[in-house]
């Protein structure tokens, strides 16, 4: 967009008064912005221009475009907040702060940084939701514009996008700005599927074409015949759409048949009825894929009914039914209240809209900010249950949900003294999961203690967990000082270590400080509360323990001074008549730093350097090997943590051929949150063969965690 279209544009949207205020913003970050430059080398102005268009086509007002203009100046220029607030006002230098980055602050880790940028973003959003559109826009155009980063960038902006953002966009009903994202993700992380959809899609299209004309003609002659008065309009559905019901399948895209959407939009909610009982009559429609979004309304004010009929052209297809003013809802959700309102400020009613978003703010005192990033990307990524209370009203809560979610969500005081639940009239367990068309009736008891700890075991909604944890640590701190030393010690003895390894102070203090604890009761008081977990703190301490293992070499025998090579190309100092074997606990392989350990009346087993398990050997029987110069294949166990077996499974193959890793055994098995564990015995020469086939690994979308294991 020219700085002349841009001009017109707003002149041509907006009243004089209004076009001046945005003009003026511009202006400003024009002039802010003068020097820079973004990573495809055009001027950086194009980007907050192209963030403010997007706005513009919203229909959002003067103050949340001047800011669109002005997002990126206190973060990349030496502009401050004052300077906003003096030249544009308090609202909209609320609105920049909202979405500018938290640079000025150190973070221990990438990850951890924008964590806590998000938990800022959200606070500000939380008070108001014009904060999340101008970042939805930001980030629209910046993956639009994501070519110029280099790939390990593209793939983390994408992964994030698809796990945030565009569940963020749903939620706010955008949604041709969620289809838009997803696309844009899905041609980053998986590019050959991309375009293998897209020349499908375009090879197909004509044929999609007359078949989505001739229903349109149809349903159009139908609308005449009811004497209804209407539209209607085909569309095909969006790459990544067709993507998750390749993936969801298993199935090819010649196989995927319901790639056709058809709408019908007309005038009253009796006609949106009439017209769905019509349909019925005319294609048979297919059980279990009819919804009422009309009577049961999404959380984002979504409505709609949706059936999936099959044709007589011989493929079934979907056909949405709304009003007009749900149309406008549905294309442009929470946007529509200043697109299609006379009075274009933020709307009172916005509280029952966006429940759901405000539901979060409580983790905010709870939680750490990774935590809170967790729990944010779990309660968009999963489905949805609605259920009923006994008054008729309908709760909307995640998938998975229990009694206990329902009970917080009614009132935090009914879900502190709820004592058991029914579920369409039968007494059921608190952990019993709730299904779509429930009605739930809460019992609860005056003399009630409060929560049960175990109920953080199995409740889903991020609000629950912020309740019962709030509970927790306003109550008893005593309790849950002793409760969370108690659970803290049994994981750590689980884990194999003692508190003479880890709990040394120079790897307590920096570990403490990394949680925001100013003492080591602090620590344990909220592992009783549920605030964080054992194991979180746990893993920071084992790493900072193998640190300083890896970096003292240990104390070594010095029996003899020749080394004797054993069958299995390992150089064991002193000894030739002993059997030599690796330890199972950590494969070694070589390329890595070893050490043997004399067994009594079993031979030399040779681990590893920085193995746990040495640190609790005898010293006297540690004894000096390495590895010979020449080397034989050996095997070692991987195990990776994956979202989608299938995907993972045909992408890791590619890379261990590339790489020329053999594959011994391998299994997949189910993992808790509905992960995938792949274990595996791969055939290696030197540990930097396995150290890039795992890196590599690590960097696939679908993929969590890759380690070094044992079976």
């Amino acid at each position: 967009m020219t700085d002349r279209d841009l001009r017109a544009l707003v002149k041509l949207k907006y009243t004089p008064e209004e076009a001046e205020f945005i003009l003026k913003a511009y202006e400003f970050a024009d002039e802010a912005h003068r020097e820079q430059r973004r990573a495809s080398g055009e001027p950086y102005i194009i980007h907050p221009m192209c963030v403010a268009e997007i706005l513009i086509s919203l229909g959002m007002d003067d103050r949340t475009v001047a800011a669109a203009f002005l997002h990126d100046v206190v973060e990349d220029t030496p502009v401050t907040e004052e300077d906003i607030r003096r030249e544009f006002g308090e609202e909209v230098c609320e609105l920049v702060a909202g979405v500018t980055k938290l640079d000025k602050i150190k973070f221990a880790s990438r990850e951890e940084e924008e964590a806590e940028n998000f938990r800022k973003m959200y606070l500000a959003m939380s008070k108001d939701i014009r904060v999340l559109l101008i970042k939805l826009a930001d980030r629209l155009h910046n993956m639009r514009t994501i070519s110029a980063l280099p790939q390990e960038r593209r793939n983390a902006l994408a992964t994030e996008t698809l796990a945030i953002y565009a569940p963020l966009a749903s939620r706010l009903g955008l949604s041709y700005i969620k289809c838009e994202l997803e696309d844009l993700c899905l041609k980053v992380l998986h590019p050959l599927v991309y375009e293998s959809i897209a020349e499908a899609v375009k090879q197909r299209r004509s044929e999609r074409r007359d078949i989505i004309d001739e229903i349109v003609r149809q349903l159009k002659e139908m609308l005449q015949e009811l004497g209804v008065k209407g539209d209607v309009s085909g569309r095909p559905k969006h790459f990544y759409s067709i993507y998750k019901k390749m993936s969801s399948q298993n199935k090819p895209f010649s196989q995927i048949y319901d790639l056709i959407a058809v709408r019908v939009v007309v005038e009253t909610v009796s006609d949106c009825y009439e017209v769905l009982g019509k349909i019925h009559t005319i294609w048979k429609p297919i059980p279990g894929r009819f919804k009422d979004y009309i009577a049961m309304p999404k959380p984002n004010n979504y409505q709609s009914l949706h059936t999936t009929v099959m044709t007589d052209l011989g493929a079934p297809f979907e056909i949405q039914i709304r009003t007009y003013d749900m149309h406008k809802i549905a294309e442009y959700g929470i946007a529509a209240h200043w697109m299609y309102k006379e009075n274009k400020s933020v709307i009172r009613d916005f509280d029952t809209k966006i429940n759901w978003l405000r539901s979060m703010l409580n983790l905010t005192d709870t939680s750490d900010s990774r935590d809170f990033y967790d729990s944010m990307k779990i309660d968009l990524s999963g489905g949805q249950v609605f259920v009923f209370t006994p008054r008729g009203d309908v709760k909307i809560l995640p998938e998975g949900s229990t009694p206990v979610d329902f009970a917080y969500a009614v009132h935090t005081d009914v879900g502190n003294k709820t004592v058991a639940a029914k579920i369409n009239e039968r007494l059921v367990p608190l952990s019993a999961k709730l299904q779509t068309g429930d009605y739930v009736e809460i019992i609860t008891s005056p003399s009630s203690k409060g929560p049960s700890r175990d109920w953080l075991k199995f409740v889903q909604s991020s609000g629950a967990k912020a309740k019962i944890r709030t509970f927790f640590k306003k109550t008893n701190v005593e309790e849950n000082i002793k409760l969370g030393k108690d659970i803290f010690e049994a994981e750590m003895k689980r884990q194999g270590f003692s508190a003479a390894q880890l709990m040394k102070p120079e790897f307590l203090e920096p570990v403490l400080a990394r949680f925001s604890f100013g003492a080591l009761d602090e620590m344990y008081s909220a592992v009783g509360y549920g605030g964080i977990s054992a194991k979180q703190v746990l893993l920071k301490l084992i790493d900072a323990y193998r640190k300083e293992q890896s970096a003292q070499a240990p104390v070594l025998r010095k029996d003899a001074a020749k080394l004797h090579e054993s069958k299995n190309g390992i150089l064991i100092k002193g000894f030739d008549d002993l059997l030599v074997r690796t330890a199972r606990c950590c494969t070694p392989i070589p390329g890595d730093r070893i050490i043997g350990y004399v067994t009594r009346g079993r031979g030399v087993v040779v681990h590893r350097a920085d193995c746990p398990n040495v640190a609790g050997m005898e010293p006297e029987r540690l004894i000096e090997a390495s590895w010979a110069d020449k080397q034989s294949a050996h095997a070692t166990n991987l195990s990776v943590r994956c979202t989608n077996t299938t995907t993972v499974l045909s992408q890791m193959t590619a890379i261990m051929k590339e790489h020329n890793v053999g594959i011994n055994t391998l299994n997949a098995r189910p993992y808790k949150g509905g992960d995938f564990v792949i274990d595996m015995s791969v055939i290696v020469q030197k540990s930097s063969d396995v150290d890039l086939v795992m890196k590599q690994v690590e960097m696939l979308p679908d993929v969590k965690q890759v380690r070094r294991s044992t079976h």
